[in-house]
C-alpha cells in the first residue's frame, strides 16, 4: 500500500442537474473514480459547502502529509464555488471564518506541494492572477488553474509558485470585457494556449 504523501481530490456534489438530465457533479464523481482507478488520487470526496470540504482536507488520514489537492467544480475569475458559494483570497485573512481550516491544511502540506483548481477561469483576468499570487504566498507552494471555460479540453493552464509573479496575459481567455472588468470567457479548444485533455493528470513542463 502506498504510504507517501496524500493526493486528494475534492469536488462539488451539488451540481446535479434537473429532472432526468445529469449535472456536472455526476461527471466529477465519475472522473474521481477514473483517476483513483489510475492511482492518481488516494482519496476523493464530494461536498456541499466549503466548510465541510476544508474540514475533510484538514482531517482525512491525519497521520499523513499532503502532496497534492485538486478541486473539481465551478469557478470564476479569482473565485472557486461550492453550491454557488465562493471561496476567494479573502478566506486567507485571519478574520475570515475559513481561515483556521486553511491554516490546518497548510500544516499538512509537504514543501513542494500542488493545488490544482480544475475549474473555469479561476486564474484569468486581474482578479485571477491576484488570487493565484495570494494563495501561493499563503501556502508556500505551487498552485495551478485555468483562464478559459473548461470541459473535455482544458485551456489556459498555468501554475505559480510562492513568491513568483504571473507571466501569462491578463487578457488570456477573455471573450468580452477587460482584464479589470471581465464579462465572459472563451471555451477551451484543442489549439488554444496551454491546453490539456481532461484525462491528463499531470501539468506539462512549462505550464
Amino acid at each position: 500500500m502506498r504510504r507517501g504523501p496524500l493526493r486528494l481530490m475534492l469536488f462539488d456534489r451539488t451540481c446535479t442537474g434537473k429532472r432526468l438530465r445529469p449535472g456536472l457533479s455526476h461527471a466529477w464523481w465519475a472522473g474521481s473514480h477514473v483517476y483513483r482507478g489510475l492511482s492518481r488520487f488516494d482519496a476523493s470526496h464530494g461536498v456541499s459547502c466549503w466548510e465541510d470540504g476544508l474540514e475533510w482536507l484538514a482531517t482525512t488520514h491525519p497521520d499523513r502529509e499532503i502532496a497534492e489537492i485538486q478541486y473539481w467544480g465551478h469557478g470564476h475569475w479569482g473565485e472557486l464555488f461550492v453550491d454557488r458559494k465562493g471561496l476567494t483570497a479573502e478566506a486567507l485573512l485571519p478574520t475570515h471564518p475559513l481561515h483556521r481550516k486553511l491554516e490546518a491544511i497548510r500544516e499538512r502540506m509537504v514543501p513542494e506541494h500542488l493545488w490544482w483548481f480544475r475549474t473555469c477561469e479561476a486564474f484569468g483576468a486581474v482578479r485571477g492572477q491576484e488570487f493565484a499570487r495570494r494563495f501561493t504566498d499563503f501556502f508556500g507552494g505551487r498552485a495551478a488553474g485555468h483562464t478559459y471555460i473548461i470541459g473535455i479540453w482544458q485551456s489556459g493552464l498555468h501554475s505559480l509558485r510562492a513568491g513568483e509573479v504571473p507571466t501569462w496575459s491578463t487578457q488570456e481567455g477573455l471573450s468580452r470585457g477587460t482584464a479589470e472588468s471581465p464579462v465572459e470567457a472563451l471555451w477551451s479548444r484543442r489549439r488554444e494556449p496551454n491546453t490539456i485533455h481532461f484525462l491528463n493528470g499531470k501539468i506539462p513542463e512549462g505550464y
